[in-house]
């Protein structure tokens, strides 16, 4: 039988990254003690007020069909919260609704790309990023991240990769899995190199509510010289801790969202209105956000994993800027990341994502999500510097 080209290109994109995780439920459904680090899980159940939001609107009846472009409620929301972000107006006709950040990526990237486009990206990357970019044909172009620079995206480096071919510089703010946050120097370079280029901007920012510290967000729409080109992607499945909602967005330019507006309709012509309402009590009220309490305990563990890993038998512990998760570096002990992590399963039940999944640049490191409480974080930690400890011997 035959089939379209899009299948072989996703081929081995999918849930394959995943393979460890699958592993890790595998081995609970099976009686076996696991600690599952390897998920950006929220670490805390939706929150009330909203599931009342969203239980409420379907009472009233809010359960029919939508339209392509979003509820008018959620897009007003979504123009107040991006004038606060920006600090200037952001018209409701600038935003395309959709469920969930995935979804809201893949509509960007097929509305700007076409067989052979080029699309710069970090590396190491999210674990999607490369489907969602060679779904419409087009081709990734990884730029490695160096981590005695922090995993920020450098101009220079950019501009290396960039050829007549180039048509989108995809970034992701803060970055998953390294929890680097672009500064506004770094998002400034990057805006005049993708002008000088004439490339568009595609900016994931779903963790932007979730820096830790003193770290602080900045959206690649906060420099309206460049926000022609700049098309932003952001949920509230991290920040309000509703991930199953599948509450989605994308703010661009009015143009953009009119041209894309059919793909979109042709994809699932509008999302529940319920939960738009939902998402919008979410936007409305940002003084009943889970976000600011959810990245203090992040960066807790962040700061017990790095006191109780680093330096440990050739460990090296990366503590992210933002988002739920800490990195380490194992290459000291093992260049394979993928059967580090599977051994570490298999002796300790201690499941944690290798860096392989999310791009050559992270081989040699594991993915360690933030989400399980202080105690199973420092019990985990224990049995990953214990586990170390063996491999060297």
């Amino acid at each position: 039988m035959r089939y379209a080209t899009i299948t072989d290109r996703l081929a081995g994109l999918g849930s394959d990254k995943w393979a460890l995780h699958v592993a890790a439920i595998r081995r609970r459904q099976a009686g076996k003690t696991v600690l599952n680090l390897t998920i950006g899980e929220p670490d805390i159940p939706t929150p009330g007020y909203l599931i009342e939001a969203a239980a409420a609107a379907m009472h009233a009846g809010r359960t029919g069909y939508s339209n392509g472009r979003g509820e008018a409620v959620l897009r007003r929301a979504l123009s107040a919260h991006f004038r606060t972000l920006t600090g200037r107006e952001i018209g409701s006709d600038r935003f395309l609704c959709l469920p969930g950040t995935q979804t809201s990526l893949y509509l960007a990237l097929m509305a700007l790309c076409e067989p052979g486009s080029e699309v710069i990206l970090a590396d190491p990357m999210y674990a999607t990023y490369e489907g969602l970019i060679r779904a419409p044909g087009a081709v990734p172009v990884p730029v490695r991240l160096r981590p005695e620079t922090g995993f920020r995206l450098a101009a220079a480096d950019v501009a290396r990769a960039i050829t007549p071919a180039t048509r989108v510089l995809f970034l992701n703010t803060p970055h998953n899995p390294t929890g680097a946050v672009l500064t506004p120097d770094d998002l400034r370079a990057l805006s005049e190199l993708a002008e000088a280029h004439d490339l568009w901007i595609v900016s994931d920012e779903v963790y932007g509510l979730l820096t830790h510290g003193d770290a602080v967000f900045t959206s690649a729409l906060a420099d309206p010289a460049h926000e022609a080109r700049v098309v932003v992607a952001g949920s509230i499945s991290k920040s309000h801790a509703a991930p199953g909602f599948r509450a989605g967005w994308l703010c661009g330019p009015a143009e953009f969202c009119s041209r894309a507006l059919a793909l979109s309709e042709t994809m699932l012509f509008g999302s529940q209105p319920f939960i738009a309402d939902m998402a919008a009590v979410a936007l409305r009220e940002p003084d009943q956000s889970p976000a600011p309490a959810m990245a203090a305990r992040m960066a807790r563990r962040a700061s017990i994993i790095h006191a109780a890993l680093d330096g440990v038998a050739g460990l090296r512990v990366h503590r992210p800027e933002a988002g739920m998760f800490a990195l380490i570096d194992i290459s000291a002990l093992c260049g394979d990341s993928e059967r580090f992590a599977l051994a570490l399963l298999d002796e300790t039940g201690v499941a944690a994502m290798p860096g392989a999944s999310f791009g050559a640049g992270l081989e040699g490191w594991l993915r360690v999500a933030l989400n399980a409480s202080d105690e199973d974080t420092a019990r985990a930690c224990a049995l990953i510097g214990a586990f170390a400890r063996r491999w060297i011997e």
